[in-house]
């Protein structure tokens, strides 16, 4: 018999391996073909064999964010007093705005659009400040949120007339109201029918977050307890502020933003002053018992309230405005185009 060569020999079954189930055989070691194809197919699904880069994703979507920048736009609302600018210059650290000496209260609601680029470790923000002066400072103060919900509604329709256009901007300017602080008077007992209205009509319309204004002006006990009774009446009158618990999207972020939410409304200080600590440079007001350092978390809220508006929530801000309530604008008012309707906009009494 002549010798088979390497390479070439035969794997065939022979006559008398069949004939004693030898089909069996074969039957058994496509099973075990087919399993070791399932886990391999297991294996490259869940991993590549090699590099791919997918992880640089993250480093292109952050050059192009540094290319371009982005726009933040936030709304102060308050009785005049509460010290809105000054907690404004303390949050970016900048003069965004400035008072004008021995300005007096208006007659009536003011809007007042004050931008200011800020630039961080090479990455720039284009802030935009929306001051109300003269809310809720007049004897009669009813209806004194239709200018607000107005302005608001103005800057949906302008970013809803850029983006139906047949040609439209690569880059729509975005001048919608991405976060409303509204501040809350250190009272120490309950919300006033004013808050209670302002924030039910803007909690639909935008993002809410309450605060209240120059904390230091209440001790511990009586700032925990006022904080308590607030958030008591907002779950009474079914007010939503922000962080809305219907819109928390997984397990993860309802924790994170529960942890948010027992902290509600935040008890604020603000000041550009610097001061002398122990051999460090702090931010703080000077009293006769001593200083208020506004970054120590143990002296007030504030740290909390800049973490939520600028370190961990700034884009879920964006985010909601843009995906619920500017969405929400849209869809009414293309249904009023479909139907007929006039195309202006809605008195905001009729809302």
């Amino acid at each position: 018999m002549r010798p088979v060569p390497q390479g070439l020999v035969d794997h065939s079954p022979r006559p008398d391996c069949v004939n004693s189930g030898g089909s069996s055989r074969m039957e058994e070691l496509s099973l075990v073909r087919a399993a070791e194809d399932s886990k391999m197919g297991e294996d490259l699904g869940r991993e590549p064999f090699g590099y791919v880069g997918i992880d640089s994703v993250l480093d292109q979507m952050k050059r192009k964010a540094m290319k371009y920048g982005f726009e933040f736009n936030i709304m102060v609302v308050g009785q005049s007093g509460l010290g809105k600018s000054t907690l404004v210059n303390t949050l970016f650290k900048s003069k965004v705005i400035r008072k004008a000496p021995g300005a007096g209260i208006p007659k009536t609601l003011e809007m007042k659009a004050v931008s200011q680029v800020i630039e961080e470790r090479g990455m720039e923000m284009r802030l935009t400040v929306i001051d109300t002066p003269g809310f809720g400072d007049q004897i009669n103060n009813q209806n004194c949120w239709d200018p607000i919900i107005k302005y608001i509604h103005e800057q949906y329709e302008k970013y809803l007339r850029e983006e139906i256009l047949v040609n439209r901007k690569r880059r729509i300017p975005d001048s919608r109201i991405h976060s409303c602080i509204y501040f809350i008077p250190p009272t120490g007992h309950w919300l006033r029918p004013l808050d209670l209205e302002f924030m039910k009509r803007l909690g639909r319309i935008v993002n809410v977050v309450p605060i209240i204004a120059k904390a230091d002006t209440l001790t511990l006990e009586e700032r925990e307890e006022f904080k308590q009774r607030i958030r008591k009446d907002l779950q009474t009158h079914g007010i939503s502020v922000y962080p809305q618990p219907e819109l928390d999207e997984d397990p993860t972020e309802a924790l994170l933003n529960d942890k948010i939410r027992e902290k509600i409304p935040f008890a604020v200080v603000g000041t550009d002053e610097e001061h002398q600590v122990n051999g460090r440079r702090i931010l703080g007001r000077k009293t006769k018992w001593g200083i208020i350092e506004v970054e120590n978390t143990s002296h007030c809220e504030f740290s909390d309230l800049r973490d939520l508006l600028i370190r961990s929530n700034l884009q879920d801000l964006k985010d909601i405005t843009h995906n619920i309530h500017y969405e929400s604008y849209r869809v009414s008012r293309l249904n009023e185009k479909m139907n007929g309707t006039p195309t202006q906009l809605k008195e905001p009494t009729s809302l």
